[in-house]
């Protein structure tokens, strides 16, 4: 018979642990990674997490690995201490495990042994999984990126967004709210929504039931088409926890190779970014059509 399978989500410091080399990865940030939710209950031998850094999105996936081990499988959870590794002890015990914790490299790492009964998996899975939000009408799920608000840069962005047309795509599309603004434009032919993060390509395709609209999860600091007559994003700039105005740019660049000679980029940035230089290298002009205290909307040309 098969030994049940290893599990992995996330990318592991190699330094801290050692991974199995058959461990099936299921972050839904990773392109082809499996689904923790579909996993049978009890059928993993051993799960190692990094843990996210969000409460609710933290106690979900702990919640879904420990159900999918199964009775006797070890749980290794690791999170930088500083980015909710002190609390992992408290959560996992109150899952109804026993807890073994160390510290290492400014991580807290914990060990768990999956028991005969857990507690209180059901709420924490109903608490950080697929939700409506009332307060932005929109669906979501905690780990998407501003997943109860919306973001205040892409507020910015969609105020002014000029009636688009063509064919374009919405570039880390997060829950779909641009991407609405962007389809209430009749002359809008097609409209690609990219995203490397699985559960915000599900939200998407339940808040933008249009025709015109496609889903991609992908990562969009790829080139992913060409010919496009216009892209719309508001591109991450965070890896890690930490700034990385490269990322931006990166984004920025696929879409300058997507768009066809004419198409129209518009981005939102933080304001200290200063994105200006670099886009003028990218593209035949760049203009600014917004600016608040925090962020900053460029339009550029190719």
């Amino acid at each position: 018979m098969t030994a049940p399978a290893q599990g992995i989500y996330g990318t592991i410091p190699p330094d801290l642990a050692a991974v199995p080399a058959d461990a099936v990865q299921f972050s839904p940030l990773m392109s082809g990674a499996a689904t923790i939710e579909t996993v049978t209950e009890r059928s993993l031998a051993s799960m190692m997490v990094l843990a996210p850094p969000g409460t609710l999105e933290r106690r979900y996936v702990l919640a879904l690995s420990l159900r999918a081990l199964g009775v006797g499988g070890t749980l290794t959870v690791l999170a930088p201490r500083n980015r909710g590794g002190t609390r992992l002890r408290d959560e996992l015990k109150s899952f109804g495990v026993a807890v073994a914790e160390i510290a290492r490299a400014h991580f807290r790492i914990c060990e768990a042994v999956r028991p005969a009964q857990l507690i209180s998996v059901d709420e924490a899975i109903a608490a950080g999984g697929p939700q409506f939000v009332a307060e932005t009408g929109l669906w979501s799920q905690p780990g998407i990126f501003c997943w109860d608000r919306i973001d205040a840069g892409s507020h910015l962005l969609a105020e002014h967004l000029p009636s688009l047309e063509g064919c374009g795509a919405d570039l880390g599309c997060g829950t779909g709210y641009l991407a609405a603004r962007i389809l209430e434009s009749q002359r809008v032919m097609a409209l690609a929504l990219v995203d490397i993060d699985r559960r915000a390509i599900d939200a998407a395709r339940r808040n933008v039931i249009d025709v015109r609209a496609s889903f991609l999860r992908a990562d969009a600091t790829t080139p992913l088409a060409t010919g496009l007559d216009f892209v719309v994003t508001n591109p991450p700039f965070h890896a890690g926890g930490e700034e990385n105005r490269a990322l931006g740019l990166a984004v920025a660049r696929a879409a300058a190779g997507a768009l066809r000679k004419g198409g129209e980029l518009f981005l939102v940035a933080n304001r200290h970014l200063a994105y200006a230089t670099v886009l003028r290298e990218m593209f035949a002009s760049v203009d600014v059509l917004a600016q608040d205290r925090e962020f900053t909307v460029y339009r550029a040309v190719r």
